[in-house]
């Protein structure tokens, strides 16, 4: 290695750095913009564009984020011992930056929106391209994701080793940077509205900006070509352990009689072909990698932020005051509190708990994060409890609901089938909803005559009774099922006068009749109304997901529309605000401090340095093992409240944390380098004249198997039951060496007795046949 690093070829530099990783530095950027760009806005893509449910929409999100954590393995695979880290990234890059495309082209509602209408006609063009740009991302980033960090190691020089720690620094700055920054931005590009033939909210803005983003940084990245350090692949060490595992259990399988000596571990049993010193560094990759098992359950609650939390906020108040905050850009809160609590929690919090005396150590450290991702969840399932007590309780299928609305100038007395009178005021309606069993009514009013209609109503659905001026024109307006989608408000108005008015954004509205919704954002709305030569302006202020009519009384002053024009909340607006969400990405941000972080380096340390990217690999896989949980729990789970799915995983995260507690107990910590500097002294002082018996044991071996071959093919009429003869033959022959073997080495001196284990592994590799 060291002798490697001296052919390096020698760079260009600005600073003491190469200039290359300045390339590399840009394209991290760029590609993390587009990456968290993208999914930041996913879930609800999926959610109000394709027009996927709740449960759907969590599922195939986490499916996608799932599949990025596992193709790495596969990126590492190809860039090692195929193609070469620079071009790895270069390929996979255009994999990538083709699917962004992709994915902004299927947002783009204009091309099977034929009708005009605002929503596409045809969903299944947009879900087919999405989901194709989907799988060409997860290849993309999840490929060059293993490649791009080490090939910016690959520019440094032997000699500037501390401008190599900087590089690192770096680089994870850039990640965050580009995290943090697109999750603010891509949200508020959402929120606009663009169409090319009507208005929406502009997704492709949302997914085109990230697309534009990757396309840069691969053109960053091509352009520096001409200064990279561009290192041969070496063959990849995930591959080699594969192969030397796969190996081990197939042997063992093999000789599972009881005739066979046992082996200390079961990797033992891969001596006869691969080295001791890479037998040994597997054992201790093992070791970690069973502690990965119950791991999953952290991620499978951490991701969900993404996706379950990001429709939780979705139905509360982004009201800061000074700004609006979508509900897509509270995720932005955990790269803020990463970049927080990561000082805080190095430089203050772990140097107190060592200094009072407590043995804080990694694994615990790791318990303790898995807790606080518990703690996370309970807190979210309190926070959906108070959006739970401000939703509307919509009828049942054998049920309706009704409200009633009084547009006339005087009070009515209002009498309904299995109802007690009611008593509304001019221009007000019933305070709420009431339910109704039956589907035909009748109503009466106390007017002079009194007047009598029989009405129907649709069971499972909610509708409003209109009693205009004129109460025998009196009608039933069906009303909305549904909180509008992404914390707008469903408009509309019910005309009180006797000539049409003209309505901005929402139309005409004839004499005594109701406009249909017409969905507006929050804030101050402005709508100018008009009748010939008369007009006046309506600025209400309205909040986030409720649904309002406006009523216009008969007698309307065309100079002061606002004081005039009454307003009914059919549903009322999300009351529980988005900053309740903090403590929640608190408790799970601190819980990957602990965890994430804590967990790496454990790994790392207990690893040995050649199998840095084996513990990668199975790091990344515990991830990609969670997110397919989620997908399987929103899938199957079908829980009737949110709260009670968040109460599920946080339960099951404790029950996981007990476990891990325990396999944390039984762990007993090494040292990798000094286990390796011993079985290399053990190699070298290995005795020449055992080495020489074992040769010539071998080579009477196959002696033995070639006699009994040939005297049992003399009695077979067939190959194949030669080659089995011969084979129980020689397996027969190998156990009697074995036990001879054996009982020679009894008779050794003890001061020349080799350890057990080590006469096991060199009796098991006399008898091993290939």
């Amino acid at each position: 290695m060291d002798e490697k690093k001296k052919n390096k070829k020698k760079t260009a530099e600005c600073c003491g750095y190469p200039i290359s990783i300045f390339f590399i530095v840009v394209n991290e950027f760029c590609e993390r913009f587009s990456y968290y760009g993208m999914r930041a806005v996913l879930v609800l893509y999926f959610r109000y564009f394709l027009r996927w449910d709740d449960d759907l929409a969590t599922s195939i999100y986490h499916a996608f984020v799932a599949l990025c954590y596992l193709t790495p393995i596969l990126g590492a695979i190809i860039a090692d011992s195929w193609l070469g880290k620079f071009k790895t990234i270069i390929y996979l890059s255009i994999v990538y930056a083709v699917g962004q495309v992709t994915m902004a082209v299927s947002t783009v509602h204009d091309i099977t929106d034929t009708n005009r209408d605002g929503t596409p006609d045809n969903l299944t063009v947009h879900v087919a391209l999405s989901m194709l740009g989907l799988i060409l991302i997860a290849l993309g980033t999840g490929g060059i994701k293993p490649c791009v960090a080490a090939f910016g190691g690959d520019q440094f020089q032997e000699h500037q080793s501390r401008q190599l720690n900087t590089f690192f620094s770096v680089f994870y700055l850039c990640i965050n940077a580009g995290s943090l920054l697109s999750t603010l931005i891509t949200p508020v590009l959402r929120a606009q509205e663009c169409g090319i033939y009507s208005q929406q909210k502009c997704y492709p803005l949302a997914f085109g900006v990230p697309a534009a983003l990757m396309v840069v940084s691969l053109v960053v990245f091509i352009a520096g070509s001409g200064m990279y350090v561009k290192t041969a692949p070496e063959g990849n060490i995930i591959w080699s352990v594969c192969q030397c595992i796969g190996f081990a259990i197939k042997n063992r399988f093999r000789h599972r009689s009881s005739s066979f000596p046992k082996r200390e571990h079961w990797m033992d049993w891969a001596d006869e072909k691969y080295d001791k010193l890479l037998i040994a560094q597997i054992k201790m990759v093992l070791k970690v990698l069973f502690l990965y098992i119950p791991l999953p359950m952290f991620w499978t609650l951490f991701d969900q932020k993404g996706s379950r939390w990001t429709l939780q906020a979705t139905t509360m108040s982004g009201d800061f005051g000074a700004f609006v905050l979508q509900p897509d850009q509270m995720q932005t809160v955990n790269p803020i509190l990463i970049l927080t609590l990561v000082p805080i929690m190095d430089r203050i919090i772990f140097p107190l708990i060592k200094k009072c005396g407590l043995n804080f150590s990694p694994l615990k450290r790791m318990t303790v994060g898995m807790l606080f991702a518990a703690m996370a969840f309970i807190a979210a399932a309190l926070v959906q409890l108070e959006i739970d007590k401000t939703l509307p309780n919509f009828p049942s299928s054998s049920e309706s609901q009704l409200k009633v609305v009084n547009m006339g100038s005087s009070s009515l007395t209002v009498t309904i089938t299995n109802i007690e009178p009611l008593q509304i005021k001019p221009l007000e309606s019933t305070e709420d909803y009431l339910t109704c069993g039956d589907e035909n009514i009748t109503v009466s009013l106390n007017t002079d005559p009194v007047i009598t209609k029989a009405l129907s109503l649709l069971n499972g659905q909610r509708q409003t009774l209109i009693i205009p001026s004129d109460p025998t024109l009196m009608y039933v307006k069906e009303d909305r099922m549904s909180k509008p989608d992404e914390g707008q408000n469903a408009v509309r108005f019910v005309s009180g006068l006797t000539e049409v008015v003209n309505i901005t954004d929402l139309g005409s509205v004839e004499p005594s009749d109701t406009s249909n919704y017409t969905l507006v954002s929050q804030g101050t709305r402005k709508f100018v109304l008009s009748s010939g030569e008369k007009t006046c302006t309506f600025s209400p202020t309205l909040g986030f997901g409720s649904s309002v009519t406006f009523l216009i009384p008969s007698n309307l002053s065309w100079t002061e529309c606002d004081s005039v024009i009454r307003k009914v909340e059919d549903i009322k607006p999300n009351t529980v605000h988005m900053a309740l969400q903090i403590p929640q990405y608190f408790l799970i941000t601190t819980g990957e401090v602990m965890f994430s972080v804590t967990g790496l380096q454990f790994s790392y340390s207990q690893a040995p340095k050649n199998m840095k990217s084996v513990l990668q690999a199975g790091w990344l896989c515990t991830n990609a093992v969670g997110n397919i949980i989620v997908l399987i729990v929103a899938e199957l789970g079908k829980l009737p409240k949110q709260w009670a799915e968040y109460v599920l995983f946080a339960s099951l995260l404790v029950a996981v944390s007990i476990i891990f507690s325990i396999m944390a107990y039984f762990y007993k910590y090494i040292d990798p380098a000094e286990i390796e500097a011993q079985i290399k002294r053990e190699q070298e002082l290995e005795p020449e004249d055992k080495r020489e018996k074992e040769s010539e044991l071998n080579e009477l071996k196959q002696t033995k198997i070639k006699q009994a071959r040939e005297e049992s093919s003399s009695d077979s009429d067939s190959e194949d039951d030669s080659e089995a003869s011969g084979m129980k033959l020689d397996e027969d022959w190998i156990f009697n060496t074995i036990r001879d073997t054996q009982q020679n080495q009894n008779k050794v001196k003890p001061q020349e007795k080799l350890d057990h284990t080590q006469v096991q592994h060199k009796q098991a590799h006399m008898c091993f046949i290939h």
